[in-house]
């Protein structure tokens, strides 16, 4: 939920002034750099934190691709992309997944509503996303 949120903000920074493209990546850095230290505390071994965290942006630009072509494209490809990316080794009902694509395009849409200064002031919110049931790992 972090890279979706995540994801929202930074979209809707594109196509904005250089100082939105600057606070995009200073965005991007802290989560990075959070992910990193939340690694550490986890006990995750200095040599192999960097790999991780590569990794994790690996993904972590994948999802923004495939976001990004979810919210222009139909036929359900948002919630392919939900499904791979969001809920990954856990099975989601056909309903969960069109409740993540609705609170998803609604979100982009709200936060492109915001005027360009509200959001580069830190004023952002979020609906609450919707209630989802518990999750039920995948069958093999």
């Amino acid at each position: 939920m972090i890279c979706l949120h995540a994801f929202l903000f930074l979209h809707r920074l594109k196509g904005e002034t250089a100082r939105a493209a600057e606070l995009g990546q200073r965005v991007f850095d802290a989560m990075f750099a959070d992910f990193d230290r939340s690694l550490r505390e986890m006990g995750t071994g200095d040599l192999s934190v960097g790999r991780q965290v590569k990794r994790m942006a690996q993904a972590f630009y994948g999802r923004i691709d495939a976001y990004e072509r979810g919210l222009t494209a139909g036929d359900g490809v948002l919630e392919h992309a939900l499904a791979r990316n969001l809920f990954g080794t856990v099975s989601a009902e056909e309903a969960t997944l069109d409740a993540m694509a609705r609170y998803l395009r609604r979100e982009a849409r709200r936060l492109g509503e915001q005027p360009i200064a509200r959001l580069m002031a830190g004023e952002i919110s979020f609906d609450d996303p919707p209630v989802l049931p518990a999750r039920q790992a995948a069958s093999a």
